[in-house]
């Protein structure tokens, strides 16, 4: 018999597995609720974040009703999708701890590098976060355009293109699904916060400050994004 093509899973998708078999198996019958988050990583021996973007995972295909202030619940077997979705995705998690290494290190680098054409980019794209902050508490466009000016500043195309695909990934269903049951009104504000020390850190040639400003922006994003589902939006 010849090999087989051996397929790495990611930890959410195990996760997920296990629960989609659970579920299939009858444990959950449509309309259950499944066990808190917090019962759920300890019965699996898994951290909360992992759990987190498995349940997620589920309710993109379709399997699972998170209701935030209320629990998950197992949906109407209509209702579900193709499992091969998300297979390519990586966690919301996974791409949070990637961009505050890669993107602290582009901010040092613009800190040390940019010119000062590059520094007027950078401005011009935090002021635009904050005008469109002012009407809206997720300004992604302009959120992704602000990191971006920061990567091309770093002088280091291959930096650039790594960021531009974490943020493919940032923009992907897994991701912005979380996001969703989390965003809320003063995010845009918290966001912008985070942003103006980045900033403040780039203008002043401060690459030591710059890499902890974005490392710390990263931080505040996985909180965020780890808060309970009983927190609501």
């Amino acid at each position: 018999m010849p090999l087989q093509t051996v397929e790495p899973r990611r930890l959410y998708r195990k996760i997920a597995d296990q629960i989609s078999v659970l579920i299939s198996a009858g444990e959950y019958a449509p309309g259950a609720r499944l066990p808190p988050e917090r019962d759920l990583a300890k019965q699996l021996g898994v951290s909360r974040p992992s759990v987190r973007e498995a349940l997620i995972a589920l309710e993109v295909e379709g399997l699972l009703d998170v209701r935030v202030g209320s629990g998950i619940y197992v949906t109407d077997p209509a209702k579900r999708r193709q499992r091969n979705a998300l297979q390519g995705d990586a966690g919301p998690f996974e791409v949070i701890s990637a961009r505050a290494l890669i993107e602290g290190e582009c901010a040092a680098l613009a800190a040390k590098a940019a010119s000062p054409a590059q520094l007027d980019a950078i401005r011009e794209a935090h002021d635009r976060v904050v005008r469109e902050s002012r009407h809206d508490h997720n300004p992604l466009v302009a959120d992704r355009l602000f990191h971006l000016r920061i990567a091309e500043a770093s002088c280091n195309s291959a930096l650039v293109l790594a960021m531009q695909t974490l943020w493919d990934q940032r923009m992907g269903p897994l991701y912005r699904s979380l996001e969703r049951k989390l965003e809320h009104p003063k995010m845009a504000a918290e966001t912008v916060r985070e942003h103006e020390a980045i900033v403040s850190a780039i203008m002043r040639r401060d690459p030591r400050a710059a890499r902890g400003a974005m490392r710390r922006h990263m931080t505040q994003t996985h909180n965020r994004y780890i808060k309970e589902w009983t927190a609501g939006k």
